[in-house]
């Protein structure tokens, strides 16, 4: 991938870029949208990614261009959200607005090019990999240093207040956080991160349904919207504040759509606690079967799957080696994770996939993964 950008960047500008970024995509592992709501959260950065190269400009303007969308795109000094096949830019326009809110000097002129391995669309936060490598580069065009946590926060600062999406630190912070072959367990008060090792022979695989997934059309900001609700009419502040027997004793006050918001994230948060555990112990049944709850929770109460996703969820627990699925992201279509034994392989893969294919008429997009790096620096020049 490195020499593939270093090419498109050649071919775009006709010289060389002064830096490589790279951050990866995630998977959220368990802990479906209880991230803005103050929970904990397991995710893991996979090992595919979107990869940033730049170099500086002394006009001021900047040029942008995607390995994906094809055409350069120039913007000046000014900051403008774009619409159609420029509005990826969005994401790192966004990232240079929350440089300046944390006092940090922001690059002025610069060519800038993207590259990715990593599916759009497929639950495995495209957007925050773009972001984490767009702030990595654009603190080399500027020669300044920040800690992982600031970076993170870059990024969700972001998507929340430039492109509009209210999300969580689970992408950023997974994507940010992430070392080979482990999971990031975030406690999403602080927030405070640690790492939590993957079981040996345990492995991601993806079905992306390449349904919609376009958080920004409102599904999203919905939930949240109820979220707050709910911990409105329960009197915290936020939902992670909120226990069972809390909201048991006062679930009456709640309308029945609030009230089964809650009881997926009181629920879910929980459930996070009881995946660690069982991680530690090494009882991958009983994290498959926490894996599978959660996306029944988000089926009945968040409503947040669809029923080719339910569909999905429902082949893959009855075939062998397979210990639990469940949708990733933030659902509304996109695709299933299965945590799988290394017995699974891609004859079973494509046993899934024909049985999607018989019900729905299209074929899912196979993903085999396992937890990678984090975001960082590939190359300097």
């Amino acid at each position: 991938m490195l020499e593939q950008l270093t090419q498109l960047f050649r071919d775009s500008y006709g010289r060389e870029p002064i830096a490589i970024t790279r951050a990866p995509g995630r998977v959220e592992f368990i802990g479906n949208h209880t991230d803005y709501n103050g929970g904990t959260v397991l995710g893991a950065a996979v090992d595919r990614g979107i990869w940033v190269a730049v170099a500086p400009r002394e006009d001021g303007r900047r040029r942008w261009r995607s390995g994906e969308t094809g055409a350069v795109i120039e913007t000046g000094a000014a900051l403008a959200k774009l619409e159609g096949s420029s509005s990826w830019t969005n994401y790192p326009q966004g990232v240079i607005s929350a440089m300046g809110e944390f006092g940090l000097t922001v690059p002025g002129g610069f060519d800038y090019a993207v590259h990715s391995d990593l599916p759009v669309g497929a639950g495995l936060s495209s957007s925050a990999a773009i972001e984490l490598a767009s702030a990595l580069a654009f603190l080399h065009l500027t020669g300044q240093e920040v800690d992982k946590e600031t970076l993170v926060k870059i990024g969700r600062k972001a998507e929340n207040d430039f492109v509009g999406v209210p999300c969580g630190i689970l992408d950023q912070g997974s994507s940010g956080f992430g070392e080979k072959d482990k999971l990031v367990f975030i406690d999403c008060r602080g927030p405070d991160f640690s790492t939590v090792p993957m079981p040996v022979d345990t492995h991601f695989w993806i079905f992306n349904t390449h349904t919609k997934h376009a958080l920004v059309d409102g599904l999203y900001s919905a939930r949240h919207a109820e979220c707050m609700a709910a911990a409105a009419d329960l009197g915290v502040n936020q939902l992670a504040d909120a226990s069972l027997e809390l909201f048991q004793s006062e679930v009456h006050q709640l309308s029945p759509t609030v009230a089964k918001r809650a009881r997926h994230i009181i629920e879910e948060i929980d459930r996070v606690g009881r995946t660690v555990k069982a991680l530690g112990e090494g009882d991958l049944d009983e994290v498959g079967t926490l894996l599978t709850a959660s996306h029944r929770s988000s089926q009945h109460a968040f409503e947040n799957s669809t029923p080719d996703l339910d569909s999905l969820v429902d082949t893959l627990i009855r075939v062998p080696n397979v210990y639990g699925a469940r949708l990733t992201g933030g659902g509304f279509g996109g695709a299933v994770m299965a945590l799988t034994h290394a017995g699974f392989g891609d004859a079973d893969a494509a046993e899934v996939s024909a049985t999607y294919n018989s019900q729905w008429g299209a074929t899912p997009q196979v993903i085999h993964m396992r937890a990678g790096e984090g975001a960082r620096v590939m190359w300097r020049g």
